[in-house]
């Protein structure tokens, strides 16, 4: 029996996550109005009333592991990270009654609280 000494090599496939037209349209205007940012970075980080909430921020600069989405001449930026929780996700904007924000159609959330920015898995 022969051993090896590489280690097995493992790719992991993700879902695309997709921004919709309003999203891209309202991305587009933000980093407009923002000189020097280059897109909006989207991440999933710990806390909030069910486990884990959204964060969005303008980008200074594009990461070198970003995973770049592009649509409509918009760009959003998800960290290696945060690319795991947002996997088959769908970006939007909403103007509606609660206010102006983006909202995702997150499919790897088990539950969500009322206004839309906490999940949990």
């Amino acid at each position: 029996m022969t051993t090896s000494n590489f280690a097995p090599t493992y790719t992991i496939m993700t879902a695309s996550i997709t921004i919709t037209d309003r999203a891209a349209s309202r991305i587009r205007e933000i980093v407009a109005k923002e000189p020097g940012k280059a897109a909006l970075r989207i991440a999933v980080n710990g806390g909030g009333c069910s486990g884990f909430q959204y964060e969005f921020n303008l980008a200074d600069a594009i990461a070198d592991d970003d995973l770049v989405i592009e649509s409509g001449g918009a760009k959003a930026l998800v960290d290696p990270v945060s690319q795991g929780f947002l996997a088959g996700s769908q970006i939007d904007f909403v103007d509606d009654l609660m206010g102006q924000s983006f909202r995702i159609t997150n499919p790897n959330a088990t539950s969500s609280c009322g206004c839309g920015t906490s999940f949990s898995i």
